[in-house]
């Protein structure tokens, strides 16, 4: 049972968590093992537990439409893309954006999250992200056919150092048939090596991965799941819903920093707060927890006195530095007589029902998901990578005296990170479509290959626009700001297009039917990505952690720059974002972030440790 508003208004509690999505359910589960403190989620959404559109897998993006499941946010209009505006949906209930994503269960190389430290975040490392991850991580490995039948990849799990006793349950989708190795296949055909250790910090190549999935229920698994449900009795934790918060209620306290004493938020039309004895956290996710910050009185002053908010604590770098992965699509027809089944059958609603019933007796395309990756440099994809890397240094350089303070830092990475040939470049196969500008045609089956981009150079912004907690702050990615970000996708986009022609997936072709033959040269291919590219949902970085002279927003310890006991827990702390999708990074967030509240983790003492350790 979720809570009462009698039960929460005007109330006393340890810990005000604000959003109940990936990272607030985890934390408020972590924090309220101990029974001696009182912890509350604020969630702005319902409940939607056991509802089976969010439980049953391969429904992807048909979340977006149920505005029960989903907010519907929306960029501003994009210069660099004819004004194009973009959606940025984000989930909306008990388990957030873990709810309504596609289930993909990815980790960062190992160096990207070590070049967390390196921006001034002692602590946040790799040898800790792993060991916090493995606390969500609940993997059954596959069966000894499905191992035998993909052996072309690496699937030696005993190698694997993923978590198993977790309770997030991870597995590998009860359909995975021929059509995901086929298209692994013709990625190694094409020269593309095996991942040495896909989720143990080197994903560089090709490999499968598991999906947030129960492989006995063939339903999703979220943060709802694995959080909320097994330790929704304990006495000393509340969950209200549809309680949209409006802003933290804080004091001047003697060390002359803001303290959080409650937060104000809305509950059946009406203005309620709750009380914090001790720190209210920030978990609303990469959009919405800046803006909670600004109307609380933090964040720039031209920002605040811009909407009519009194400035409390002066943070100039939140709402700034917001980083985005971003897709395109290509598709090619399957010929009628290769067998394959995809999930544009479910296009038909006759093929649809039929699959409703199978995946009750779990099997059909409903228990399908998306699971064949390659991770990959520019130098793997392109004789141009060195090219756009010096074209880009000269660049950073001739501009270095421009940047907000602490980008040239972070830029300086990501030029290391193209030298290298860290895999910033991602390719994702889809069984079935997922492109444009050509619409499907009907009774046709297509085998989509995303080409994703995860290092790029633009920066956007996050900002309140009214001192109305209701309306929605301006969201600017900036996309393509920086050339170089079109430069990369590109050539991904052209790597890509060329697997066409490589056995198996040539075989299996009819022909390339998105961008399709008459997109020929480079101003072509750009004009291709720039009206059918897409967001990945992947936001980060408005509450950069990084030091307050170079933007941050918040410490080490997740604790808001001027504050005594205000922290953000959610994507929004990534300094620098990584090549992953971030759901299982986000759930490391919170529960390195609940030791380090709960005082069993302090930053700067393991990053000591880990010196003498390598010393």
């Amino acid at each position: 049972m979720t809570a009462t508003i009698d039960q929460v208004s005007t109330k006393f509690f340890d810990y005000v968590i604000v959003g109940g999505g990936t990272a607030g359910l985890t934390l408020a589960a972590r924090l309220s093992e101990d029974p001696d403190v009182s912890v509350l989620v604020l969630e702005a959404g319902g409940a939607n537990l056991d509802e089976p559109g969010i439980l049953r897998p391969a429904s992807w993006g048909s979340h977006f439409t149920n505005t029960s499941w989903t907010w519907p946010y929306k960029t501003i209009k994009q210069k660099e893309l004819g004004d194009a505006d973009y959606f940025w949906f984000r989930g909306k209930g008990l388990g957030g954006s873990s709810g309504i994503n596609f289930m993909c269960w990815t980790k960062p190389p190992k160096e990207e999250i070590d070049e967390f430290e390196k921006l001034g975040n002692p602590g946040w490392n790799w040898q800790n992200y792993e060991r916090y991850v493995a606390k969500t991580e609940g993997f059954y490995s596959p069966s000894e056919e499905v191992i035998k039948r993909n052996d072309n990849v690496n699937m030696n799990f005993d190698t694997w150092k993923i978590g198993r006793d977790g309770p997030l349950k991870l597995a590998y989708p009860g359909k995975i048939d021929a059509l995901e190795n086929k298209v692994l296949q013709t990625m190694l055909n094409a020269g593309l090596p095996k991942a040495p250790h896909p989720l143990s910090g080197d994903p560089k190549g090709v490999f499968l991965i598991p999906n947030t999935y129960d492989p006995v229920k063939h339903t999703r698994t979220y943060s709802a799941t694995a959080f909320y449900v097994p330790n929704k009795d304990r006495p000393n934790l509340k969950v209200l819903i549809n309680a949209a918060a409006h802003r933290i209620i804080t004091q001047p306290a003697t060390n002359g920093k803001l303290s959080a004493v409650g937060v104000e938020f809305e509950y059946d039309g009406k203005i309620h707060t709750v009380n914090a004895q001790k720190d209210v956290c920030l978990a609303a996710g990469g959009l919405k927890s800046p803006q909670l910050l600004e109307l609380s009185g933090i964040g720039r002053r031209d920002v605040l006195e811009k909407i009519g908010v009194s400035l409390k604590a002066e943070l100039p770098g939140l709402g700034e530095n917001v980083q985005e992965h971003m897709f395109i699509g290509i598709s090619w027809e399957l010929k009628d007589d290769v067998g394959f089944e995809t999930v544009d059958l479910l296009r038909d609603a006759t093929h649809n029902a039929k699959h409703l019933d199978l995946h009750a007796l779990g099997e059909g395309l409903y228990t399908r998901g998306i699971i064949g990756f390659a991770f990959n440099g520019l130098n793997q994809l392109s004789s141009l990578a060195d090219t756009i890397y010096e074209k880009t240094k000269a660049k950073v350089l001739a501009n270095k005296d421009k940047y907000p303070p602490g980008l040239l830092e972070q830029y300086n990475i990501q030029l290391d990170r193209i030298k290298r040939g860290a895999p910033g470049q991602e390719i994702i196969c889809i069984p079935g479509f997922l492109s444009g500008p050509n619409p499907p045609k009907e009774g046709k089956s297509y085998i989509t290959i995303l080409a994703a981009m995860n290092h790029c150079f633009s920066r956007g912004s996050i900002h309140s626009t009214s001192i109305d907690p209701h309306k929605e702050p301006e969201f600017d990615p900036r996309y393509f700001e920086q050339e170089v970000d079109l430069d990369i996708f590109t050539e991904s986009v052209k790597y890509v297009r060329r697997l066409g022609e490589v056995a198996p997936l040539k075989d299996i072709t009819v022909n390339e039917y998105n961008p399709g033959p008459s997109v020929k040269d480079d101003a072509q291919v750009r004009d291709f990505i720039k009206k059918c590219m897409n967001t990945t949902w992947h936001t980060s970085s408005a509450c950069s952690m990084l030091p307050k002279e170079k933007g941050g927003v918040v410490d080490p310890e997740l604790r808001v720059y001027g504050t005594n006991n205000i922290r953000v827990v959610d994507l929004s702390v990534v300094p620098l974002q990584f090549a992953a999708h971030p759901m299982a990074t986000v759930f490391a967030i919170a529960e390195q972030g609940a030791d380090i509240i709960k005082g069993k983790f302090n930053p700067l003492e393991a990053s000591l440790e880990k010196l003498k350790i390598s010393a």
